[in-house]
C-alpha cells in the first residue's frame, strides 16, 4: 500500500504552517535593507525625471547636462556679485562703537595680537592708521567713509605711501567683510604703513 496518500489539511493549519516557514530568519535576511528599497525607489524617480526631461529637450541628456553646466555657472556668477556689493555695502563702516583715538586703537591691536586674535589686531591697526591720519590733519574726520575712500583720499595726500594704504585697505576689506584670514605677513605690513605714517602730515 502506497504511503504517497495525500493529507488533507484545514484552512487554519494551512495558514499556521506559513507563518512558521515565513517566519524563518533566512528569509528576512534574503531581504533588502530599508536603505536599499528607499535608494531604489530615489534612482526610480530619478530615472523616470530624466526620461522625462529628456524627451521634450533638444539635444536629449546632453542637452540637459549643459543646461545644468549653464545654471551652475550662473549660480556662481550671481553668488560672487551678491558677495561684493555686500562687501562694498558693509565696508562704508570704517569704524564701529564710540570714537577712539589713533593710540587707543593702537592699544586694542596690540592686546588682541597678545591674544593670537590676529583679525581683531587688523582691524584695531587700520583703524589706527586712519584716526591718525584724521587726528594729525591728513584726513578730515568724517564718518560713513568707505575703506576705498581712505586708502584714495590719503594717498592723493601722500603720493609716496598710495600703494601701501590701499594694500592696507585691501588687507582691511578681505578679513572685516571677504571671509579671508588674517594673515601675519598682512598684519606686520599694517604696523609698518601706522609707523611710516605717524609724522605724515599734509
Amino acid at each position: 500500500m502506497s504511503n504517497d496518500v495525500p493529507i488533507d489539511i484545514g484552512r487554519d493549519a494551512a495558514r499556521d504552517a506559513a507563518v512558521r516557514e515565513l517566519s524563518d530568519p533566512a528569509y528576512r535576511d534574503a531581504e533588502p535593507s530599508m536603505f536599499a528599497k528607499v535608494l531604489r525607489w530615489v534612482l526610480d524617480r530619478l530615472g523616470e525625471l530624466l526620461g522625462s526631461v529628456s524627451s521634450v529637450m533638444p539635444g536629449g541628456v546632453v542637452g540637459l547636462a549643459i543646461l545644468f553646466a549653464l545654471l551652475m555657472v550662473a549660480i556662481v556668477v550671481v553668488r560672487l556679485r551678491v558677495g561684493k556689493v555686500a562687501r562694498a555695502a558693509a565696508s562704508a563702516a570704517v569704524f564701529a562703537g564710540r570714537k577712539l583715538t589713533a593710540a587707543d586703537h593702537r592699544r586694542a591691536a596690540l592686546a588682541a595680537e597678545a591674544q593670537g586674535n590676529l583679525a581683531e589686531a587688523v582691524r584695531e591697526r587700520f583703524r589706527a592708521v586712519v584716526r591718525g591720519l584724521e587726528e594729525r590733519g591728513v584726513l578730515d574726520e568724517r564718518s560713513g567713509r568707505t575703506v576705498d575712500e581712505v586708502a584714495g583720499a590719503a594717498g592723493a595726500r601722500l603720493p609716496e605711501h598710495a600703494d601701501a594704504l590701499r594694500a592696507a585697505a585691501r588687507i582691511f576689506d578681505d578679513v572685516c567683510y571677504g571671509g579671508r584670514a588674517a594673515t601675519v605677513d598682512g598684519h606686520r605690513s599694517l604696523v609698518d604703513l601706522d609707523l611710516a605714517l605717524d609724522g605724515a602730515r599734509r
